[in-house]
């Protein structure tokens, strides 16, 4: 059972370094042939105001590492800190603040009123912004109304104004935009662009692999409770995914035939098709594909970069 503490007064902070350390980090569930291993062995770190998408499948060990950031559990190994604290003492005093998948929401009371609660557990500076807040969470238009009358999505709304009341430092986001419509997810994205600007650190997992294209600047991807990636967004997009080429073949048959047996014999090329008069593959070196395609009476040639999906996908397949 969680209690609510009296939030204490911060301590000193550093201007940059790591936020949070995870070190040797696991995490299981249960004991002998029943024993889960949700996490196993994660070392990470996160500096101040970065932008950091953790994705992985389902059970890959995401939201069970974002529940020990927020200290709603412990690692069964390892260490975990956050600002140099334990987590439960950074969450106490609203250094960190979360947006979970679990938890719930007081049904009887309106929006305003479930905001201002929170925020009168952090003082009255913190009520002080329930305004502000309402209006970055896109609210103020649904104050007066009870959580019970509010949909998934704007019940998702609420948990993210609650997370911006005490002013945090890190924002943690499990599925931040689950149930949100189109919209909704621009405006939250807007926010937490805003966010990441003004220096707050921001930690989200996400199935949406666009989210995390868009506006994470690093990528951590878990597979079966281990980090199987660690990289800048585009390096990790860029590195695990050759570019598709496509293009026109020249008219005549010779001439058609004579492309696809150069492409054929070339080392970087993959994926050969051929549809119609269209060819396409996928090409490591994709310049000089490119180059040689050209020179050979080819038209309406296109280059697609990989996308994060293709590095993901590579990176979680058994």
């Amino acid at each position: 059972m969680h209690t609510i503490t009296q939030a204490q007064p911060a301590p000193t902070r550093t201007t940059d370094g790591a936020v949070i350390d995870l070190a040797g980090v696991r995490r299981h569930f249960g004991h002998g042939a029943r024993r889960v291993q949700a996490v196993d062995d994660v070392t990470l770190t996160v500096s101040r105001g970065e932008v950091v998408a953790l994705l992985g499948p389902n059970g890959a060990g995401k939201t069970t590492t974002l529940d020990m950031l927020m200290g709603l559990s412990d690692p069964s190994e390892g260490i975990v800190r956050v600002l140099g604290e334990r987590p439960e003492q950074a969450t106490a005093r609203g250094a960190i603040a979360a947006v979970l998948q679990t938890g719930g929401l007081l049904s009887d009371l309106t929006v305003r009123e479930t905001v201002s609660l929170v925020a009168s557990l952090h003082g009255r500076a913190a009520l002080t912004r329930v305004p502000e807040v309402l209006e970055r969470a896109d609210l103020t238009g649904l104050a007066r109304r009870r959580v019970a009358k509010c949909s998934g999505g704007e019940q998702q709304r609420i948990k993210f104004a609650l997370a911006l009341v005490a002013d945090p430092d890190i924002l943690v986001l499990d599925e931040p935009t689950a149930g949100m419509d189109v919209t909704a997810r621009r405006h939250f994205w807007d926010v937490m662009r805003s966010d990441a600007a003004a220096g707050r650190t921001i930690v989200f997992a996400t199935h949406y692999l666009e989210e995390a294209e868009q506006f994470a600047h690093r990528t951590v991807v878990m597979h079966r409770g281990r980090v199987v990636a660690d990289a800048p967004t585009a390096q990790l997009r860029a590195g695990l995914g050759a570019r598709l080429v496509s293009a026109t073949l020249p008219a005549g048959a010779d001439a058609a035939d004579a492309v696809l047996a150069a492409l054929r014999e070339h080392d970087s090329v993959a994926d050969l098709r051929r549809d119609a008069d269209r060819v396409s593959l996928r090409a490591l070196d994709s310049d000089a594909i490119a180059g040689m395609l050209l020179a050979a009476g080819v038209s309406d040639l296109e280059i697609t970069a990989p996308t994060l999906e293709t590095a993901f996908t590579a990176l979680t397949e058994d």
